[in-house]
């Protein structure tokens, strides 16, 4: 079943036949997301019908151990279980090549590989490279491509493709360099910096939201609304990536990229058409009004905080100091909260809290918008007992969807009023499960879409601004940091960084 969310709007690109090449095909990003994504991918029949899959890299695997690797993950990770007509089928388009990242040789065997596969698939010499590989690992993979003639210029020859992950650098210094070593040998145009948040259906949905209904965007602003809360909420601690964790912490690893590029579909100005450059024009002008937080800012505009030990789903669990890999002196947070504006003149003085954090309550990702309370008259003139205002709430995961408050009279002949929700489900409205992010997300890269990628300026500019905070943080050099409670929503700190302003933190 399509999209009905896209339903009559104009396709003008089409995914392109080529060679998806994932260097890093035997980790675990293939094997959860990248692999089992295009499985569903194929039994939708959206890809190409001239289409393969090369995994690269160390591990010592052949073409049928790459596909026994792929075909677990499928069984593990896909939406959809595996049906065997289907995989008998999917299965012919996946080859693996053995070799270090670092030897020219091992460059050579994949472009003899390559050409092979497109002479029997009859690709046209169209490649797509996914870097599912450490930052410190770019530089190496795109100067052996360059020197061994896989990437031809934009417009002359087959198409070059590169998709790199996240994270793009850890302040604005590496993200810079790491963006000066792709655009060495990739066009702008040929770059795709991937979020997969912006591959979810509800943030898809954020610009056809507020675009498409005519009942909204005339409330869209600082005249209308309250305030904006983000909330990124994970259960799980940081289990196997704490070497990863202590280099990044919350701010970096989550504020960086998927809030504030959510935090920019909500706030941007409507692009004059859905050209990819004129929809991430918009979202970039957002992060460039955000407003500077200075070191006298920090204090009362920005919480962090590490969980402490208790207990998860029954069972005692650590706190972040104590769980394996984390230094016992850590000072990495794994909560932050904001308070952030917006300084133009749509969102003047409309505060945007963010928060997220690990080991809270549950995992739950959304954003809501509050809207302005009704005046002190008529139904809400009792001060001890005001009506609870508008909310329109943006789910984006697990129950994808949205819902808006509303205030209703309860049945009875006295007048009460009572909050209500109009709500609505992914799942219940359109039947089948939405698709994952990375499916929209490599499908868009195969048709040179680049609307849901980062561009190369945006990427700065959120860093940009990023390092106010992280500036402060490290100039203060704090020895300790507050914990909060295994399932807890927030550390008391945040708590009082909203109160301070009359207002609270949604219990989700």
């Amino acid at each position: 079943m399509g999209n009905p969310l896209t339903a009559g709007l104009a396709q003008n690109l089409i995914p392109q036949p080529c060679t998806l090449v994932i260097f890093g095909g035997a980790g675990d990003l293939s094997a959860r997301k990248l692999l089992p994504a295009l499985y569903n991918l194929s039994l939708d029949g959206v890809l190409p019908t001239n289409f393969a899959v090369v995994g690269f890299a160390r591990n010592e695997l052949d073409d049928s151990t790459f596909r026994a690797f792929a075909r677990d993950g499928i069984e593990r990770f896909s939406r959809r279980p595996l049906d065997e007509a289907h995989w008998a089928d999917y299965s012919r388009s996946l080859f693996y090549v053995t070799g270090s990242f670092t030897d020219a040789q091992a460059y050579v065997e994949l472009k003899r590989r390559l050409e092979k596969i497109d002479s029997e698939f009859g690709i046209p010499g169209n490649r797509v490279f996914y870097l599912s590989i450490p930052p410190s690992l770019i530089a190496t993979c795109v100067e052996q491509l360059k020197a061994n003639g896989f990437v031809a210029d934009p417009g002359e020859g087959p198409i070059s493709r590169v998709i790199v992950e996240k994270p793009i650098g850890r302040d604005l210094a590496t993200a810079r360099a790491i963006n000066a070593t792709l655009a060495r040998t990739f066009d702008e145009s040929q770059t795709f910096r991937i979020d997969h948040y912006l591959g979810k259906e509800t943030v898809q949905n954020i610009l056809v939201l507020r675009f498409a209904n005519s009942v909204l965007e005339p409330l869209w602003n600082a005249k209308y609304v309250d305030h904006v809360q983000l909330t990124v909420a994970e259960e799980e601690g940081v289990g196997l990536r704490a070497g990863y964790y202590e280099e990044a912490g919350a701010l970096r690893d989550m504020v960086q990229n998927h809030i504030l590029q959510v935090l920019a579909m909500i706030a941007m100005e409507p692009p004059w058409s859905l050209d990819p450059e004129n929809v991430r024009d918009a979202k970039l002008n957002v992060l460039r009004c955000l407003r500077p937080l200075t070191a006298g800012d920090i204090d009362k505009q920005v919480v962090r905080a590490q969980y402490g030990p208790g207990y998860h789903h029954g069972e005692e669990v650590p706190g972040y100091r104590r769980e394996e890999g984390v230094r016992r002196d850590s000072t990495t947070e794994t909560y932050v909260a904001l308070k952030v504006f917006i300084d133009n003149w749509r969102w003047a003085g409309v505060p945007f809290y963010i928060r997220t954090g690990k080991r809270m309550p549950k995992r739950v990702s959304e954003a809501a918008i509050y809207f302005k309370p009704v005046p002190e008259i008529l139904f809400n003139t009792n001060r001890d007992a005001p009506l609870e205002p508008n909310v329109l709430t943006l789910r984006i995961q697990p129950d994808e969807g949205f819902s808006l408050r509303l205030s209703s009279k309860l049945p009875g002949p006295k007048v009460r009023i009572y909050p209500v929700k109009m709500d609505f489900h992914y799942g219940a409205t359109f039947g089948d499960s939405s698709p994952e992010a990375y499916e929209r997300l490599l499908l868009d890269v195969m048709a040179g879409d680049a609307t849901l990628f980062m561009r190369r300026d945006a990427v700065e500019a959120a860093w940009a601004w990023m390092m106010g905070v992280l500036d402060a943080w490290e100039s203060s050099r704090t020895r300790y940091l507050p914990e909060y409670p295994t399932g807890d929503w927030s550390p008391v700190e945040a708590d009082r960084l909203i109160e301070a302003d009359g207002r609270k933190w949604r219990t989700l």
